[in-house]
């Protein structure tokens, strides 16, 4: 996922010898276009620009990846699809390159994962302002204004378990019988130094006196989802906007004690290509503003759930929040 730590040295070696060659290797496919309307109809013409947008492989990425490419075609770009790029670093080493000029990047990703800091920042403006600051300064690659949407993670339960035991934070977990303190997590959070023992101990229901060890099962991503919607653990992790959330009508605990870092996304423009076209961010901002944890979650649940195709899911989303209409 996302949040790996940043690859070693070798593996980066690896990766720019791999993104000096031919090309990129992605399957970024069709991207539709059409007309800027709404907020965005009296957006300057990008006439002349030619971008490379990428992104990471996995759906909230390929979504967010078509939707800023159907706007900059329906602008006039001329955009090359590089989308569905295979892992973080990929991208990562593609943008500081100058393979891809623009990609919708994590804040909290990009601080722990990228720059190399130790851990998160939970509030969001904080951990915004930390990153577009150093990217900039290092890299020259700016941030846009990030949207409300924070793809961190997070703890789950039914709907009809949230409402039998009166649970919507995790502050409440530790009111709870020891024996409904029971987790299912992934392997990856349950090891990590920010993870979920330091989060039990955050919440006051330390691993081992708090949460027993036989309360906690570690399985794959996907089959926390499962395990916690059949109910054979009273909480699973999560990421805050997946699609399964809605389509297994799972409560998400607010995180009320502030643990996790923030992970909100935003567009993230090489510098050359903003300062000569600056109207990119009148293209964005208002697409930006729209994209909330609860939109993300119904446009992943179409593609994840429902199977669709990751650009007919941002076109059909664009024309509905009147951003575009249809050629």
């Amino acid at each position: 996922m996302k949040r790996l730590v940043a690859a070693t040295s070798a593996l980066l070696l690896v990766l720019s010898a791999s993104l000096s060659g031919c090309g990129l290797g992605t399957s970024g496919g069709f991207v539709p276009t059409g007309a800027l309307q709404g907020p965005l109809a009296e957006v300057k013409s990008l006439d002349g620009l030619k971008i490379a947008i990428g992104s990471k492989s996995f759906q909230e990425q390929l979504i967010l990846g078509k939707i800023a490419a159907i706007l900059m075609r329906s602008a006039g770009a001329n955009v090359q699809d590089l989308t569905n790029m295979p892992g973080s670093d990929t991208s990562r080493q593609a943008m500081i390159q100058d393979q891809i000029q623009m990609a919708w990047e994590y804040t909290g990703t990009a601080w722990i994962s990228y720059l190399g800091h130790d851990t998160g920042i939970p509030d969001k403006q904080q951990q915004y302002d930390a990153v577009r600051k150093e990217d900039a300064q290092k890299y020259g690659l700016i941030w846009l204004k990030p949207a409300p949407m924070n793809n961190s993670y997070g703890f789950a339960m039914t709907r009809k378990e949230s409402e039998r035991l009166h649970v919507t934070k995790l502050s409440q977990v530790e009111s709870l019988p020891v024996k409904e303190r029971t987790f299912c997590v992934e392997s990856e959070f349950a090891n990590r130094n920010d993870g979920f023992e330091p989060m039990l101990k955050h919440y006051g229901i330390p691993l081992g006196s708090g949460v027993p060890r036989d309360n906690i099962r570690t399985l794959d991503t996907g089959a926390v989802y499962a395990a916690t919607n059949k109910g054979d653990c009273r909480f699973g992790e999560i990421f805050t906007t997946d699609g399964r959330i809605k389509s297994l009508d799972l409560v998400v605990l607010q995180d009320d004690k502030k643990y996790f870092p923030a992970y909100n996304v935003a567009p993230v423009i090489s510098k050359h290509v903003l300062d000569e076209y600056p109207q990119l961010r009148e293209l964005l901002q208002p697409v930006s503003d729209k994209l909330t944890d609860e939109v993300l979650i119904e446009l992943n649940a179409q593609v994840d759930v429902d199977g669709r195709e990751p650009a007919d899911v941002a076109m059909d989303w664009l024309v509905k929040e009147g951003f575009v209409s249809r050629d």
